[in-house]
């Protein structure tokens, strides 16, 4: 390989592949090095610098410089110490190079191909660099691409500019099908700027896709007049997204729809024929489950916030159409408001809240000690424990008709005593508590330790290993580091046991 090939050879590789020329210098560079390097009877460390306008080029043998007081060197051929290195160059530091021109070996067939290979590799380095650059501010939006392949399932997308896509057969719409030349569109969902394989992975399962392809139908969405506060789907068969209008005159609903559905039909072409409620979404969690829970007509619908659910209550005839087949509806409505919907019939619904209040007037008459029609007007008035009668804003229960300010002063004082009490014997209880014998066997248990945790509520070594360290360290004599031992010796047992169990199988 001759000046003028190098040159040559530069030129056609950078319009061939639309790579930097600096790129193509390099990987002959690092290629006539590798050479050099294979050339040579000893283990040495080569360089090789290319003119870039003549195309001349020299070959360099370098030591990397280390610290004196490094007994020995790794490799005399390819490292020197700092003493020596300053003998030959004033200047030179720690970590740099000492290098000397060496003969250029002449590169036969051979050289030529182990060229070849590295200027392949980092060609193809620098076209991942540029499919990193070039879609790196578009992910998380939607592209399209031109099938390539398809391969089981797996979908292989041309994008222009040297570029691929791949949506794995999992981010495929089910019993969704491509051929090679169909133009496809999809959620950009992850960049891979290194290692083998795709580089840009493409759902069209996402959630987002949906979003996106609203976006794209409904300029009020992109012009900021309506936004999309979510969306869940059921890939191919059924969706719900939630807007809201964040000007007055605006439908968000109509918007979405477009004039004869053109909109929202032009969606649902796009996506294998998924059918897309189109929900306007509230701010008060009760009033966005029921919009969400259309088709279904909401009789009655009781929040639970502690456990973060809502028990919906529907007429009889249409329990099936609220759960939907399969119980697509109310998993769909679940997804979108982000809280767990139990739908039951209004037959249903009536015997568990009868139920509920049953439980509450026996737990209210025992525990306050009040009769039968007190505690019924404080389950009728929702109240569901001691604490909220204990600690609920007094006015509340002020506003109560049938109560005035003694029997409320009274009802707040009999549930504090009660919640006291029981406190006080919990806290007893615990501190009396005997640690269980497979948790003073664990490793780094102590019986002082074993106490102290019993004393906490940790009793078996179970318990201890459904804590965390955070929850550890605030016990006496605790840090954070025993904390931390003493857990994952308590889980150590879990998988134990598991193995234990297949070894017995």
């Amino acid at each position: 390989m001759n000046n003028k090939e190098i040159l040559l050879v530069v030129d056609a590789v950078s319009n061939e592949k639309g790579v930097g020329k600096e790129v193509i210098f390099q990987a002959i560079e690092a290629a006539l090095a590798s050479a050099t390097r294979k050339g040579s009877d000893a283990e040495i460390d080569a360089r090789v610098v290319i003119d870039r306008e003549t195309g001349d080029y020299e070959t360099f043998r370098q030591w990397l410089v280390i610290e004196d007081s490094e007994e020995e060197l790794e490799s005399s051929e390819t490292q020197i110490k700092l003493s020596d290195a300053l003998e030959k160059q004033s200047d030179i530091e720690v970590d740099g190079y000492i290098s000397e021109q060496i003969d250029s070996v002449a590169f036969g067939r051979i050289a030529a191909q182990t060229a070849k290979q590295v200027i392949v590799q980092k060609v193809r380095e620098a076209e991942r660099a540029q499919v990193v650059e070039q879609y790196q501010d578009k992910l998380g939006q939607l592209i399209m691409g031109t099938v390539k392949r398809v391969e089981r399932g797996n979908v292989t997308l041309d994008l222009g500019g040297n570029a691929e896509a791949f949506i794995p057969r999992e981010e495929m719409i089910p019993r969704e099908s491509f051929r090679t030349g169909d133009r496809v569109r999809g959620y950009l969902k992850e960049i891979r700027p290194e290692g083998r394989g795709p580089q840009l992975l493409l759902s069209r399962m996402a959630p987002e896709v949906l979003i996106e392809l609203f976006k794209l139908e409904v300029p009020e969405i992109s012009d900021g007049m309506i936004e999309v506060k979510g969306a869940a789907r059921d890939a191919g068969l059924r969706a719900k997204i939630a807007v809201e209008a964040k000007e007055a005159r605006i439908d968000p609903v109509g918007a979405c729809v477009g004039m004869r559905g053109s909109r929202v039909q032009a969606v649902t072409n796009e996506l294998a024929g998924e059918r897309v409620d189109i929900i306007v979404w509230d701010e008060e969690p009760a009033r966005f489950a029921i919009n969400a829970m259309a088709p279904a007509e909401i009789l009655s619908i009781v929040v639970d916030e502690d456990a973060h659910s809502m028990d919906i209550a529907v007429e009889d005839e249409q329990l099936s159409q609220a759960i939907g087949r399969g119980g697509q509806n109310v998993r769909l409505a679940s997804q979108l408001t982000g809280w767990t919907l139990n739908v039951m019939s209004a037959s249903d619904a009536d015997k568990k809240s009868e139920t509920e209040i049953a439980s509450l007037i026996e737990l209210f008459m025992q525990d306050l000690d009040v009769d039968e029609d007190v505690a019924l007007i404080l389950a009728q008035e929702g109240f569901s424990s001691l604490d909220e009668v204990a600690y609920v804003a007094e006015e509340e229960m002020l506003a109560i008709e049938e109560f005035d300010a003694d029997i409320v002063a009274e009802l707040r004082s009999r549930a504090r005593d009660v919640l006291l009490t029981k406190a006080i014997a919990i806290e007893e209880e615990l501190e009396t508590a005997e640690p269980a014998a497979d948790l003073l066997a664990l490793k780094g248990v102590t019986k002082a330790i074993a106490l102290t945790l019993a004393s906490k509520g940790i009793i078996t070594v179970d318990d201890l290993g459904d804590q965390s360290v955070d929850e550890l360290v605030e016990l006496d004599g605790m840090n954070e580091e025993l904390a931390a031992a003493l857990i994952m010796n308590a889980r150590e047992t879990w998988f134990a046991d598991g193995d234990d169990d297949e070894a017995g199988e």
